[in-house]
């Protein structure tokens, strides 16, 4: 006789509509450090309801209100991008601030001195935007160059990087002889002179109740290109042999040294990209303080999406809506700025704790 043996019963379909366990998770996370946030507003005697009431006004209360979260979510994505390609080379880029400053810097300049605002078939903004990923791009070189050189480590020659691009940021709009605007009295403020509409990047609706820009879908091609370039193709897997194994990946017959260039190069140009597309896209003017922490949220981004490139998206829209809203909570129920930077860590805390969670019940 033939054994017959009994297949399991299948799991009811309507199972596979469930969230997996890991977004229920960090979905969890998120929601209990906002808990923690209340409390602490509640703390200080802010009422709670008006705190929710300008956080939802200042995320989603209004078109504009979306549309400039969503703004700042490009940067976030772009630098969080850049970290994630690089970190598969197994470097830590943490210089996003700089490139973001750098790239702004060099907009500026193209767009106020390049002579590129009568220049046809939007020339006119795509230069400046191509001139600030190339700043972004030898910015980043320079610490691979160190690195492949003499071996400085990566993590010290970004940061470094970042606070002598901030610095020179801070040089460029305080001094007349470069980017700052003619001072006609004492009140003049230490800025750039506003660019040209041209080379302002054109918004998706043309209607300034709802300001997304073109750098939107452009990030979005980014991303999906950046996912299929680590996943399907050569230079992906070479970037990913390189990082696990760098003397073995040489053996076979990979450059470390072009791996390391090339990836620090890569972040560095997206970098310099988001400041090319803060400053064209609704900034227009060039001051200190421009980079605002972009970068360096960019970064925690790219952290949390632990190699990937959807979580980076995701991750950026959240603190970029997160940003919008803690302004907002700021500015009409009066939280402290320092308390509004607090929900922000505990939001990271938490959705890092709640990944090492998963992590170990994979394992």
């Amino acid at each position: 006789m033939t054994n017959v043996t009994a297949s399991p019963p299948a799991k009811p379909s309507w199972l596979g509509l469930l969230p997996r366990p890991s977004v229920v998770i960090s979905v969890g996370a998120v929601l209990a450090a906002a808990v923690l946030g209340l409390l602490l507003i509640f703390a200080i005697g802010v009422p709670v309801s008006d705190a929710i009431g300008a956080f939802i006004d200042g995320t989603i209360g209004s078109p504009y209100a979306i549309a400039a979260s969503l703004n700042r979510s490009i940067a976030f994505a772009l630098v969080g991008i850049g970290f994630v390609i690089a970190n598969r080379a197994n470097l830590v880029n943490v210089g996003g601030e700089g490139q973001i400053a750098v790239g702004g810097i060099v907009a500026t300049a193209v767009a106020l001195y390049g002579h590129v605002a009568g220049l046809p078939l939007g020339l006119a903004f795509i230069i400046p935007l191509i001139a600030a990923a190339i700043a972004g791009m030898l910015w980043g070189m320079i610490a691979g160059v160190l690195k492949i050189k003499v071996g400085t480590n990566e993590v010290i020659s970004t940061l470094l990087l970042s606070f002598i691009a901030v610095w020179l940021l801070y040089w460029c709009v305080q001094s007349p002889d470069l980017l700052r605007k003619p001072m006609t009295s004492s009140a003049t403020l230490p800025e750039s002179l506003e660019i040209p509409d041209p080379t302002k990047l054109p918004l998706l609706t043309g209607d300034y109740s709802f300001p997304v820009h073109i750098g939107l879908p452009i990030t979005v091609v980014i991303a999906v290109v950046a996912a299929i370039v680590l996943t399907k193709t050569v230079f992906g897997l070479q970037l990913r042999a390189v990082g696990f194994n760098p003397v073995a990946a040489s053996r076979a017959g990979i450059s470390y040294a072009r791996m390391v260039l090339a990836s620090l190069a890569i972040a560095g140009a997206l970098g310099g990209l988001a400041g090319g597309f803060m400053l064209l896209g609704d900034q227009y003017v060039l001051k200190d303080g421009f980079s605002s922490g972009y970068g360096f949220d960019g970064l925690v981004a790219g952290l949390l999406a632990r190699g990937s490139v959807v979580g980076v998206v995701a991750a950026a829209l959240l603190f970029g809506f997160l940003r919008s809203g803690g302004i907002n909570m700021e500015m009409v129920a009066g939280v402290p700025t320092a308390l509004v930077m607090v929900i922000q860590g505990l939001i990271v805390v938490t959705l890092a704790g709640a990944a090492f969670f998963i992590d170990g019940r994979r394992a």
